[in-house]
């Protein structure tokens, strides 16, 4: 006899195997020095801002792997699902919180594109101060450590096999010098 179970037992999520991707790319948007050495403003959009440029960085590294392009697809699934988490523990009601995950996936979207520049060029520093400090010119000691970091952060991820990054629950890299 077939149990009615079976049927009604939902399978596993398949993004839950990129979980601890995603915690390690939040772990890493949060790491003190972007705050305190980069001047990255510590609020909300602060926070946003570097989550999207971490998460940005991870998304083209998978992104370089055909194979392995569902998982972009999937980490960028988990990205809104805990954007929606958080637009309604802040308090939005269900009313706005579509409009505003639209405006975070958009903007996550914008990121994407401005931050293939390469590495130390004007275009990269001008998509930084755009998006990281809201078009207002940081410090320029604040913008070298950013930009320094992303240079560091995306030649380890460059280094690592896009397998073992998706399989990853730390970013590569580590702490700055």
């Amino acid at each position: 006899m077939i149990s009615l179970r079976k049927f009604f037992r939902p399978d596993p999520d398949p993004r839950e195997a990129l979980r601890p991707l995603w915690n390690a790319v939040v772990g890493a948007a949060r790491a003190p020095h972007w705050y305190a050495r980069g001047g990255v403003p510590d609020t909300l959009d602060g926070r946003f801002d570097m989550v999207s440029l971490v998460l940005a960085l991870v998304l083209h590294r998978i992104d370089d792997d055909p194979a392995h392009r569902l998982a972009g697809v999937q980490l960028t699934e988990l990205f809104v699902g805990d954007m929606d988490g958080q637009i309604r523990q802040i308090g939005f009601g269900d009313m706005v919180v579509g409009k505003q995950i639209g405006r975070m996936v958009g903007a996550l979207g914008g990121r994407l594109g401005a931050y293939r520049a390469a590495d130390g060029s004007d275009a990269l520093k001008a998509a930084l101060v755009r998006n990281l400090w809201r078009g207002q010119a940081p410090d320029a000691a604040h913008l070298e450590h950013v930009a320094a970091e992303v240079a560091r952060l995306r030649a380890a991820l460059a280094a690592m096999p896009v397998a073992e990054l998706i399989a990853a629950d730390r970013l590569p890299g580590g702490e700055p010098a």
